[in-house]
């Protein structure tokens, strides 16, 4: 057995007792209903076939999770009026069957036999039909999915201005298939797996065979395998159960809505994880460098890109440090402003009647609870209540005395600064971040600045996401410059010939030598392209 087969083989028992299918058509139905209960949406369909109808037959389905035409029109008739002609006997049923399926008369994608009355009733919760015949052992499974789908749009928490448009939706099967139309390599790989003893829910474990660390990938499976909840209901759920260090702050796995996200990890050598039932797919391992990367520094032209990232680096400092640094200059070191700028300062300040810290801790505060606020609304009103309360609030603040008009600009700054973070859940952490050095900032002044920023830099050289450190490729054991191309700036793409050497692995090859047998009219005394 291969790698990747012995890898991704089920390595862990079933911890319910294993229910073999009888013989007794009876026998078998009994034991399904005495397991579902008294549910009214699990429909079972019992008719006999056979000449002289005398085979007993059942066909169970869950109503509402299966394609109601196709198993009507397609399945059921056909099954119905195939063995009219048949011997009674099971076998000859069976063989009926399959040839129909075979030659085409049952239109159905997929057909499989279970021995296992668990499995057949897992089937059934999983929106395929199962069919039981008279004196046969097996359960007869039938691909017949249909539940109410979301269709594809674009994704409302990642927009670009320039990029695919579709986004991620809360079925499974749609999202592989939009990641596998972005690659279209027989090498790349799908695997799924089943969390959640009661939810079971569908995981698609996806990666390019010839890229992806293998020690990565086998610790991914690993951790998954070592999860034991009830259900997974979404994304979150697998990423707080398999991250490295769950004190930390910095989230250690990037959550997207977007297929070319994912597509473009994947071929970077990473490894991404589609959860059944959310539009949000997970990319490991993650560091801080790709959390602030949008993918839109790809789509546009090199120095545009890297305008655009360094404007979105100077953003976070700014959304990170600017209330603090109000805090400190303000209460402990006026010295540092020009005259003028001190004077007007003092004399914005002179009426508040509040300490610099605890001004800029009720401002930030009350625009928190406001963000939140216009988040939970509901759309048609959400953008207006945040702008038209964010004006008020600062306007009736200021008048009233509690705040200077300085500290509504740093805040108002702020806040807008911090939307330039593309990812959403370190755009989070920086926004907790920001109070706690509001506090060291208003005990210790520009010491307590720089002593808060020792501590997150030092939790950051030792946070690692899947073995890869987070502050790759700062900190990385083989640091090259070759790593720093797609750092703070995005080299030309003729430039980065090589993908990023911290994930280590096989195939390092990211782009191959420009064809200089094509002259293009119009080009260069070399006919490059």
């Amino acid at each position: 057995m291969g790698f990747f087969e012995d890898l991704f083989a089920d390595k862990k028992e079933d911890e319910r007792i294993k229910m073999p299918v009888k013989k007794d058509y009876q026998e078998n139905l009994d034991k399904i209903k005495e397991i579902l209960g008294s549910c009214d949406d699990v429909i079972y369909r019992e008719f006999n076939m056979a000449k002289e109808q005398k085979l007993k037959c059942v066909a169970i389905y869950a109503e509402g999770l299966i394609d109601t035409n196709l198993l009507n029109d397609y399945v059921l008739r056909n099954i119905m009026g195939l063995s009219l002609d048949t011997d009674i006997e099971f076998r000859s049923v069976k063989q009926k069957i399959y040839e129909a399926v075979k030659d085409g008369v049952i239109a159905v994608s997929d057909i499989k036999e279970v021995d296992d009355i668990n499995a057949g009733i897992d089937s059934i919760l999983s929106g395929d039909t199962v069919l039981i015949l008279d004196k046969w052992d097996k359960i007869l499974v039938i691909a017949s999915k249909g539940w109410p789908m979301r269709g594809v749009s674009e994704p409302s928490t990642e927009t670009v201005i320039r990029g695919p448009s579709d986004g991620f939706t809360e079925t499974l099967r749609i999202n592989t298939a939009l990641v596998r139309r972005r690659i279209r390599d027989p090498k790349f790989k799908i695997k799924q797996m089943q969390l959640g003893q009661r939810s079971k829910t569908d995981i698609a474990i996806m990666y390019i065979e010839e890229t992806v660390n293998k020690s990565i990938l086998k610790m991914v499976k690993e951790r998954l395998d070592k999860i034991n909840i009830d259900a997974i209901l979404e994304s979150g759920y697998v990423e707080q159960l398999i991250e490295d260090d769950w004190r930390s702050p910095f989230p250690q796995i990037q959550h997207t809505q977007r297929p070319d996200v994912v597509a473009a990890g994947l071929y970077e050598g990473r490894i991404a994880l589609i959860i059944d039932n959310t539009p949000f797919s997970l990319l490991v391992p993650a560091t801080i460098v790709t959390l602030l990367q949008s993918p839109e520094d790809y789509n546009e032209r090199f120095f545009i890109g890297s305008a655009i990232r360094i404007l979105r680096f100077l953003s976070i400092v700014i959304a990170l440090l600017l209330p603090s640094f109000y805090i400190a200059v303000t209460s402990y070191h006026p010295g540092m402003l020009p005259t003028d700028l001190a004077l007007y300062v003092a004399g914005s300040r002179m009426n508040v009647p509040f300490p610099a810290f605890i001004e800029a801790f009720i401002m930030e505060a009350a625009f928190e609870v406001l963000r939140e606020a216009g988040v939970r609304l509901p759309g048609a009103i959400g953008g207006t209540i945040g702008i038209v309360g964010g004006l008020v609030l600062g306007q009736a603040a200021v008048q009233a005395g509690i705040v200077s008009p300085l500290m509504v600009i740093v805040v108002a700054l702020t806040a807008i600064a911090a939307y330039t973070t593309p990812n959403y859940s370190i755009a989070i952490s920086f926004r907790l971040l920001r109070f706690v050095l509001m506090i060291f900032s208003g005990v210790l002044g520009l010491y307590g600045i720089i002593l808060g920023l020792i501590l997150i830099f030092t939790h950051l050289c030792n946070l690692k996401s899947f073995g890869v450190p987070y502050l790759s490729p700062f900190v990385a054991s083989e640091m090259t410059m070759k790593d720093f191309k797609d750092v703070f700036v995005r080299v030309p793409l003729r430039m980065m010939k090589k993908r990023p050497e911290f994930l280590h692995r096989s195939d390092s090859d990211r782009l191959g030598k420009m064809r200089q047998d094509i002259k293009i009219e119009g080009g260069d005394s070399n006919g490059e392209e």
